[in-house]
């Protein structure tokens, strides 16, 4: 009798190193993604408020994935969101007083 080959080792999924899910959003909530790229984009206090709602979104999200076979990432995107789009809020303010004062 012959032994059959031993099985294959698990070949590591993309997203299961750090450093390449730093770079790419693999296994991101696509609303953590769309958090960062608002936020960014607060300083325009235009795009504070989807900044903010993103950011809640996406952490909504990344909570309710931890429980299913495949958790989201992101949560650090969404924060970053959230505080940016408060400071754009902030910002927009500042800017309606100069201007209305």
């Amino acid at each position: 009798m012959s032994e059959s080959p031993p099985p294959l080792p698990k070949r590591p999924s993309i997203g299961d190193d750090a450093g390449v899910r730093l770079l790419i959003p693999v296994g991101r909530s696509a609303w953590a993604v769309a958090a960062g790229y608002f936020g960014l984009l607060s300083l325009i206090p235009i795009f504070s408020i989807p900044a903010l709602v993103c950011g809640f979104m996406a952490i909504a999200h990344i909570k309710k994935s931890q429980l299913g076979p495949s958790p989201k990432h992101g949560m650090g995107r969404a924060i970053f969101g959230i505080v940016m789009g408060v400071l754009g809020l902030i910002w927009g303010i500042v800017i309606l007083w100069g201007i209305y004062s």
